[in-house]
């Protein structure tokens, strides 16, 4: 095939590509759009759009200012798709400021090198490959990130589509990456290589647009049972799940809930999903299944930490443990480091724990005074 059909391949791809990847973000923002995952992924799916319009061979050279806007576009696609594996496996996670900054310097740093207010090769190339090394370093780092918290991950339809359309957006980015290192083979821009991470291009939008359908179209899973008291009575919780779907086996329940109220098996370092559904002689899928559909809980970490920051709560409030140091109670509920014991329980309150043991000292100092004047003015003069 001649440099003239590859490039009619090339460019038809990219077109499709780019087509496909906006029509996606339209539907994202339409259907999602309260939610930070769809958004993001609608930025992520525009990113990708730009990216095969202004990497296309042939693209007008020098970069007039339209062209500018879609480099800035696609440039921060790496620090986007960062942000979108985290929002899609987090359920605590939250957009900070400093992820606006650094989708700014990468995007902006391509910008300066391609309008010419950066020198070019020097310092330009050295940053132009900075910015590509940190956009290939990001994305590694969601991968790592999914896949180390993958099997805390309750949600089983979450765990089968995301993970796919991440794994193959990781291994399409970084093939991309690496590949803007070397020139093209023909002079007109087309090659082997442009073409195919056109059609990966046209693969990747397809899957992530299957997937988004899905996400669109599955049911509203059950609602969750009602919280207890981590002290409270195991049989109230297992009553509640008689009248549930068959996915709520109440003996699983009552087992399940004995071995973490009574038996505090949040407590135990290094427990996992695994670990406790071989205590309990079940499947790790039908553990998951419970513990989401049932409890309502989507991630195991969350499942954990709601007894342990109740066990907290309890220890902080308890004028007996007053001069305990909070990273002791944070140890013994079972948290490892005080950084993730300090997060959890201010999610779970807004209080850190040592505003809640004030206030919960105050209270304590109020009871005996009210005590006091309630039988004072019972008196007779």
């Amino acid at each position: 095939m001649g440099s003239s059909g590859l490039l009619s391949i090339d460019l038809g791809l990219r077109g499709a590509a780019a087509g496909l990847a906006l029509l996606i973000a339209a539907v994202g923002l339409r259907d999602l759009r309260d939610s930070t995952v769809a958004r993001l992924g609608a930025a992520v799916a525009i990113s990708a759009a730009a990216s095969a319009i202004c990497s296309a061979p042939n693209f007008p050279r020098p970069w007039q200012w339209w062209g500018l806007i879609l480099l800035a576009l696609a440039a921060g696609g790496g620090v986007l798709f960062w942000l979108w594996a985290r929002a899609a496996f987090d359920d605590d996670f939250v957009l900070q400021r400093w992820h606006g900054a650094l989708w700014v310097v990468l995007a902006g740093t391509e910008v300066l090198i391609a309008g010419g207010a950066i020198d070019w090769p020097m310092p330009g190339q050295v940053l132009d490959r900075a910015v590509q090394i940190a956009s290939l370093g990001l994305t590694l780092l969601a991968v790592v990130q999914v896949l180390v918290t993958w099997r805390a991950d309750m949600v089983e339809g979450r765990r089968r589509q995301r993970l796919v359309i991440l794994i193959g957006a990781s291994v399409y980015t970084a093939i991309v990456t690496l590949l803007n290192f070397f020139p093209p083979l023909s002079p007109s821009g087309a090659s082997i290589a442009s073409a195919a991470k056109a059609f990966g291009l046209c693969v990747l939008m397809g899957l992530y647009g299957w997937s988004l359908l899905q996400a669109v179209g599955m049911p509203e899973g059950p609602r969750p049972l009602p919280a207890t008291d981590i002290l409270g009575d195991i049989s109230a919780v297992a009553s509640e799940a008689e009248d549930k779907p068959p996915v709520i086996e109440p003996a699983l329940l009552r087992r399940l809930q004995h071995l973490m109220i009574v038996d505090r098996a949040y407590r135990r370092e290094g427990l996992t999903i695994g670990v406790l559904s071989a205590e309990l002689d079940v499947p790790e899928y039908r553990l998951r299944q419970l513990i989401n559909e049932g409890l309502g809980r989507r991630n195991f970490n969350a499942f954990l930490n709601r007894y342990r920051i109740e066990e907290a709560k309890a220890a902080l409030a308890d004028p007996g443990q007053k001069d305990v140091p909070v990273l002791t109670i944070a140890m013994d509920t079972g948290f490892q480091s005080i950084g993730p014991f300090n997060r959890a329980f201010k999610a779970a309150t807004d209080l850190t724990p040592t505003e809640f043991r004030q206030l919960a000292m105050a209270r304590n100092a109020l009871i005996p005074l009210k005590a006091g004047a309630s039988s004072a003015i019972g008196k007779p003069d």
